[in-house]
């Protein structure tokens, strides 16, 4: 039994079975046994390998399309560079890279990474002074200084925590975390759900049907789009997800590259759900920015060039094998390019940022 199943099955005791959202956040999030907190392993060694981990050049066409985004502005200095879960800080170190064919940027530039978990906080500041930058970071976004805004959220959408709803007869419930009768952790229907809480079309759902939703996710989205109501600035979203509104279970877990039992060893495993990007546009807009796309990955990535940029790295001498497993992984539709879909917000008087305005 892993050391946070302890203190969740001792919650449990105390004030009965615990919401789902909560038991994610745990699972992610507690300050000492959480697994961003504790054991995030992110890599060709590790759990998960996100897109900037496959591929250098998917870092740097986002940084291409965020370069363009800051002409865009006005070029305007200083401009905040900021980057929503960093992760190893591949991704920012590849946007750095291609922001060097633009003094005036990379000289403009304050870079601040929202990351909760000093294990990533000190591997990022590490290998950021490797190349000669510095950062400031941040527990949320809300701390980043105001002013011109590049940002960029990468797989950082997907690891929030979700709240369930079950279809159970005539009424919705609440789905939440318990002891079961095998005196295992288990998913149990908890107190009815409001139909108000519901979106008509589903209330009269079929028997069983799953209502998953972020409300952290439309939290934070919301900040983002008042952010660049106030501040001219761009925001680039990648994760996996759907372009629609949909229904269903989409919790996993992730150990070693495999999926998992979200319920066993809780903080071994990265729990990811997929994201609902109808709800952050519609949060974001809200608060006043405009919101493009999501299209997939692979269109966004072909449509700036990946391929070319593939070329010229085989000719510059980089492995042809490796690159082409690179784009298939990051484009296609067995990998990544489907699956995973890219959104713009930019402050209300900006245009589109490419491919945006012709996708």
């Amino acid at each position: 039994m892993s050391a946070l199943e302890t203190l969740i099955r001792a919650e449990i005791a105390a004030t009965g079975p615990m919401p789902l959202e909560r038991y994610m956040g745990l699972c992610l999030g507690h300050p000492e046994h959480g697994y961003y907190m504790a054991k995030p392993a992110i890599g060709a060694a590790g759990d998960f390998t996100t897109a900037p981990e496959v591929s250098q050049m998917f870092g740097e066409i986002v940084g291409a399309v965020l370069a363009h985004a800051w002409q865009a502005m006005g070029s305007p200095a200083p401009v905040r560079l900021v980057e929503l879960g960093p992760g190893r800080a591949t991704l920012m170190l590849d946007i750095l890279r291609t922001f060097r064919v633009l003094p005036d940027l990379l000289a403009a530039l304050d870079i601040h990474m929202v990351e909760t978990s000093p294990r990533l906080r000190a591997a990022q500041e590490y290998r950021l002074k490797e190349h000669g930058f510095t950062a400031t970071w941040h527990d949320t976004i809300d701390e980043v200084p105001s002013g011109p805004m590049l940002l960029v959220a990468n797989e950082f959408f997907d690891a929030l925590p979700v709240r369930q709803r079950v279809r159970r007869g005539a009424s919705w419930r609440a789905r939440m975390v318990s002891i079961g009768d095998d005196d295992r952790l288990a998913f149990i229907d908890g107190p009815e759900v409001p139909a108000t809480d519901i979106p008509e079309p589903l209330r009269d759902a079929a028997e069983g049907t799953v209502l998953e939703d972020c409300p952290a996710a439309r939290e934070i989205a919301g900040r983002i789009g008042g952010r660049l109501a106030r501040d001219p600035g761009v925001a680039l979203i990648v994760d996996y997800g759907y372009r629609e509104p949909a229904h269903g279970d989409s919790l996993q877990a992730l150990r070693e590259k495999k999926f998992a039992d979200p319920l066993q060893d809780p903080g071994m495993a990265d729990l990811t759900a997929h994201v609902d990007f109808t709800a952050l546009a519609a949060s974001a807009t809200t608060e006043g920015s405009k919101a493009w796309g999501p299209i997939a990955q692979g269109t966004f990535l072909t449509s700036l060039g990946i391929g070319l940029r593939a070329e010229r790295l085989r000719a510059s001498g980089a492995d042809a094998q490796d690159l082409t497993h690179a784009l298939e992984r990051l484009t296609g539709a067995g990998g990544m390019g489907t699956l995973f879909k890219v959104m713009a917000l930019t402050a209300p008087d900006l245009p589109a940022p490419p491919p945006f305005g012709t996708a």
